[in-house]
C-alpha cells in the first residue's frame, strides 16, 4: 500500500511528491548513471543519460519483483544544474515514458563530480513491493 502525503493547504509539486507513505517488500537500487548494462555511455547527452539511468533502475528493480510504480523516493545527483534544468522536457518525457506518471519522493542534488567522468546524471532509488 502507498499513499501519497499532501499537507492540507500545500499546493501539488510538480513531478514529485512531498512524502510518501509504504508498506511492503522494501529495495534499495544503487545509484545508477546513463551507461548500460555492459557499462557503455552511449551518449554524452544529459537527457540521454537520464533515460538511460531510469531504465536501469527498472531493470535492477525488476529483478525483485517489482515495478516502477512502487518506487516510492528518487535522489538525483546532477553535475550541472543548468544543463539539468535545461532538458526538463527531455527528462520528463523519458521519467513518464519509463517510470509512469508516479510521483516518488524526490530530490535532486548538484555535485561537483560523478565517480565516473563521462556521467553527468547519478540516481537511487527506492521501493516498496506491496505483500501479495
Amino acid at each position: 500500500m502507498t499513499q501519497v502525503l499532501l499537507p492540507t493547504g500545500w499546493p501539488r509539486p510538480k513531478g514529485y511528491s512531498n512524502g510518501v507513505a509504504a508498506t511492503g517488500f522494501q529495495v534499495y537500487i544503487a545509484g545508477m548513471i546513463g551507461w548500460d548494462a555492459q557499462c557503455v555511455f552511449h551518449s554524452d547527452d544529459f537527457a540521454a543519460q537520464t533515460r538511460q539511468a531510469l531504465q536501469n533502475i527498472v531493470d535492477v528493480l525488476r529483478e525483485a519483483g517489482g515495478k516502477p510504480e512502487h518506487i516510492v523516493r528518487m535522489t538525483w545527483y546532477v553535475t550541472d544544474k543548468r544543463e539539468y534544468l535545461a532538458a526538463g522536457r527531455e527528462i520528463g518525457a523519458a521519467f513518464r515514458e519509463i517510470i509512469g506518471c508516479y510521483n516518488a519522493a524526490m530530490t535532486a542534488v548538484e555535485v561537483r563530480a560523478l565517480i565516473e567522468d563521462r556521467a553527468k546524471v547519478e540516481i537511487e532509488a527506492t521501493a516498496v513491493i506491496p505483500a501479495t
